[in-house]
């Protein structure tokens, strides 16, 4: 059977991301389902941390038939994120190898990368988010908007859109909700989800609470704490002041500088119900030695 070049092309690029994700495979050791002392009963055996996280308010900690396994349940909180402007094809199909393997909530990538993780994650539970008016901002809601409907149609299913931070400061309010209400239905939609970035280290208490509130205001699912890219990232007291404003029924995502077990576990108590970060692998297995 004699095929076309456009076949062939099609060809040699599915089979190089096969293969890509079976040399990952072959790197990556395999890692345990449960935790390191407890196999699997950290209900029984850390009721504290368990019980930790449960009040903490995390809204994907689940208990099946009496027993959780907490590093498993962290892991379903977490973004596992690529957000470096040099990131390869091969590092995108490792990203999205570790999210399947862990069990990680999402990969948060860039949207030139959104297509390539809708075809390695095909059939997977792993939720694909990507970045818009990243890291800045500053661009018009109608590109955001159009940013946030291209990303979907290449298989994203969660935005994180940045505030228009300038708008903010200047207290045009009007601008800022319009801003994200945009960028809201264009999500609601398709079905996607909005968390939305409000860079918390470049704004006072006073306009975190606003931010919080246009966002909420606005339709987002979520608010977020960092880019990543800023001055700064997470911070527990940003956390809790965020959880505080927009109440038990939005979520709140935690990210910049997240590298360790005991600061998602920080996060997490002070009301994050997602956790942003490139050291996803490390926290998880940080919580499997500490048998939690």
């Amino acid at each position: 059977m004699q095929l076309d070049r456009d076949t062939v092309e099609r060809l040699i690029e599915q089979i190089t991301k096969e293969v890509l994700i079976l040399l990952q495979e072959e790197a990556t050791a395999p890692a345990s389902d449960e935790c390191v002392g407890c196999n699997g009963q950290c209900s029984e055996k850390c009721p504290d941390k368990t019980r930790e996280i449960l009040n903490a308010g995390a809204d994907r900690i689940a208990n099946p038939v009496g027993h959780t396994n907490i590093a498993r349940e962290i892991a379903h909180m977490i973004d596992h994120t690529l957000l470096k402007p040099d990131a390869t094809q091969a590092e995108i199909a490792q990203l999205c190898y570790e999210a399947k393997k862990y069990g990680f909530a999402a990969v948060c990538v860039n949207p030139a990368n959104v297509k390539l993780c809708a075809e390695l994650l095909k059939g997977s539970p792993v939720a694909i988010a990507t970045v818009v008016g990243f890291p800045l901002g500053a661009t018009p809601p109608e590109v955001k908007a159009y940013e946030a409907q291209q990303a979907i149609n290449d298989g994203a299913t969660e935005v994180d859109m940045v505030i228009n931070i300038g708008a903010l400061k200047s207290r045009d309010y009007a601008l800022v909700e319009r801003d994200i209400a945009t960028v809201a239905r264009t999500c609601h939609n398709n079905g996607a989800i909005l968390k939305v970035i409000i860079e918390a280290a470049l704004l006072t208490d006073e306009e975190k609470i606003k931010a919080c509130a246009l966002a909420k205001a606005a339709g987002a699912d979520y608010v977020k704490t960092s880019t990543g890219f800023g001055p700064g990232g997470a911070t527990v007291a940003d956390v809790a002041l965020m959880r505080r404003v927009v109440g038990p029924e939005m979520g709140v995502k935690a990210a910049g500088g997240i590298r360790s077990f005991e600061a998602a576990r920080q996060m997490i108590q002070a009301g994050a119900t997602r956790i942003g970060a490139s050291a996803g692998i490390k926290i998880v297995r940080e919580a499997q030695a500490r048998g939690a």
